[in-house]
């Protein structure tokens, strides 16, 4: 029995995206687009990990992001980093994020975040961990936060071992979001 193409590609690609937690993966809910969650492995003993993504806003309200957590870790906390003299400081942002319409707000490692707290496991490279996302207005948005490297910058969009796809119709391009910095 032959399938039709474009359905073999979906049924690769969907295949693909359960195989591999590399791929990316994103949600909606309303007018929020969140795109690829993911987090960094974690050394045995570590009690924090971080938690990046995007968000865009389509709606014409404002939203707020106030926090998020995994089922890994006892809390969660959303912090800002910057640098003042050379030195990288950390705080928590207590009042959350505004995503203004039309905005996209994007949590990364050299900036704002999501810092897992009280960690309970070992978070492995290759997993995928259980968590959820707060809003103001949307409320609690359950996700899953794809397990990236140790060092990883940003997330890896296709696996390392075999790509036979070529092409990946549900996939979007999120490795511009981090330029290094």
């Amino acid at each position: 029995m032959r399938a039709h193409p474009l359905s073999s590609a979906l049924l690769l690609t969907l295949g693909l995206a359960a195989a591999s937690p590399a791929l990316a993966h994103d949600y909606s809910v309303g007018p929020l687009k969140i795109g690829h969650p993911w987090s960094r492995a974690t050394p045995g003993g570590a009690k924090v990990a971080g938690g990046y993504l995007t968000v865009t806003n389509t709606g014409t309200e404002p939203e707020r992001l106030t926090g998020g957590t995994i089922e890994a870790a006892g809390r969660g906390e959303l912090h800002t980093m910057s640098m003042e003299g050379g030195v990288m400081k950390m705080a928590p942002l207590p009042n959350g994020l505004e995503i203004a319409p039309g905005q996209t707000v994007t949590l990364a490692p050299s900036g704002n975040h999501l810092m897992f707290l009280d960690l309970k496991s070992q978070l492995k490279k290759g997993e995928r961990v259980k968590g959820a996302l707060r809003f103001e207005r949307a409320g609690t948005v359950p996700v899953e936060f794809a397990v990236e490297s140790l060092a990883a910058k940003a997330p890896e969009e296709k696996p390392a071992a075999h790509d036979h796809s070529g092409h990946d119709h549900a996939g979007h391009d999120h490795s511009g979001h981090d330029h290094g910095h």
